[in-house]
């Protein structure tokens, strides 16, 4: 039985209702949240397209999103977390939802649940995809919450799976290395159906598995690859090739999601047609809120959430792509369940200075937690001090930093969030 509360009257009550439901934030498993589905009717009828990954699951959402919108298709994305609305998770025709829409979406999933407990996640995901069938879109983009095979959003029959990358996060929930981390996101893949890999290196777990269901698996560098251009990149699929200008979105990286995103494309052609001038629009248009976003210069404040070594190694490799004359000061915080060591080791090489605060969260690592990671992975005299929250550190950042500096915000969606909402800089489209 789920407590017994009012039911509110606003967004903000909402969130605060869903938030109460359920006594933890994640339980893994698909009975409880597949009941309300079913009492609720939801059975799309479009096509769903479903992201998993460890990293590149956001960057590659917001690509498939963009050339469907620019074929002229409705589509709906949902996504998560949210930085400063949440809002930013569910979105129709490239729009976030309306604040109105999403109390019905939240009202339709209450009077369905009945007596069943849903946790902050499940019910956001049968809101979204409610909201999607009231808003009769033509194709829906889920991107999983964590893991895969237990994760709401694979209660849905997908058209076309994706597993992005695979890398150790969530080690609590989804095993301690990459063969049982594979495996759990591998459980989107469906038989019969286009099962794309992004991983270079795909652990023997996930094609195991594709195999035993018979799943349509596609591997970059073996069935698919990317690879540059002097001017561009090219995406290669056996004796085709396909010419295009690089990506919006930064990074050698996205290459790779890109090319995920086009075999999508390419595996969704009979039911959703798109010719290469949308592709090209769509990748030259994407936007993602905090993926090496650039939002002021003189000096230069870029946000990234990159959280966990291998998303460190992007944001490094980024960073090294585009050298300044001065410094770079990074404002950062993660949460203590991270593998702070390993970003920071990643990291240090390309941090001049380091302004370190709590997010001030359960999960929060402290000040001083954060601080003596820091001391261990630079030199001695490295720069690194400590500050009460993390928009104290950005603003002595932007204090000490000259026009020739740039500040990295950086080690969480909750660090990013927190400089977001000082800037006011979130892309609502």
């Amino acid at each position: 039985m789920t407590p017994s509360l009012p039911i509110p009257a606003d967004l903000a009550g909402w969130l605060a209702y869903i938030e109460a439901l359920h006594p933890a934030s994640i339980e893994m498993g698909l009975e409880r949240v597949d009941l309300v589905r079913k009492h609720l009717n939801l059975d799309p009828a479009f096509p769903v397209i479903i992201v998993a990954g460890t990293n590149g699951k956001g960057s590659t959402c917001a690509m498939l999103e963009r050339v469907y919108h620019a074929a002229g298709y409705r589509v709906g994305c949902y996504t998560s977390p949210h930085f400063v609305r949440y809002s930013e998770r569910v979105r129709v025709g490239c729009q976030e939802i309306a604040d109105a829409d999403l109390i019905k979406a939240f009202d339709a999933v209450e009077a369905a649940r009945r007596d069943t407990s849903l946790t902050y996640f499940e019910f956001g995901t049968l809101a979204a995809v409610w909201h999607f069938t009231q808003a009769a879109v033509d194709v829906a983009i889920l991107e999983v919450g964590l893991g895969g095979r237990l994760d709401a959003v694979n209660v849905f029959t997908p058209a076309c799976t994706i597993v992005t990358s695979i890398d150790l996060d969530h080690m609590d929930f989804l095993g301690n290395d990459r063969e049982c981390i594979g495996r759990e996101k591998a459980g989107v893949f469906r038989t019969g159906i286009a099962a794309i890999c992004g991983d270079e290196h795909p652990p023997q777990s996930l094609k195991t598995y594709a195999k035993q269901i018979g799943a349509d698996l596609r591997c970059i560098g073996q069935d698919f690859a990317p690879s540059h251009l002097e001017d561009g990149w090219e995406y290669r699929v056996g004796a085709a090739s396909l010419s295009l200008p690089l990506p919006a979105l930064a990074g050698d990286f996205q290459l790779n999601n890109a090319a995920c995103v086009i075999n999508a494309l390419h595996a969704m052609q009979s039911t959703l047609p798109v010719n290469i001038a949308h592709i090209r629009q769509g990748l030259q248009e994407v936007t993602l809120n905090g993926r090496f976003q650039s939002c002021r210069t003189n000096p230069q404040v870029i946000l990234d959430v990159a959280h966990n070594p291998h998303a460190a190694v992007a944001l490094a490799e980024n960073l090294q792509q585009r050298p300044i004359a001065g410094r770079t000061i990074a404002v950062f915080s993660m949460l203590a369940d991270k593998d702070i060591a390993g970003v920071v080791s990643v990291m240090a090489p390309h941090i001049d200075a380091w302004y370190v605060a709590s997010v001030g969260h359960l999960r929060g690592a402290t000040q001083a937690q954060l601080l003596a990671f820091i001391a261990a992975a630079t030199k001695e005299n490295a720069q690194a001090c400590g500050y009460e929250n993390v928009i104290s550190a950005y603003r002595q950042a932007c204090i000490d930093a000259g026009e020739n500096d740039r500040i990295i915000v950086f080690g969480s969606f909750f660090t990013v969030a927190d400089v977001m909402g000082e800037l006011a800089v979130i892309h609502s489209d």
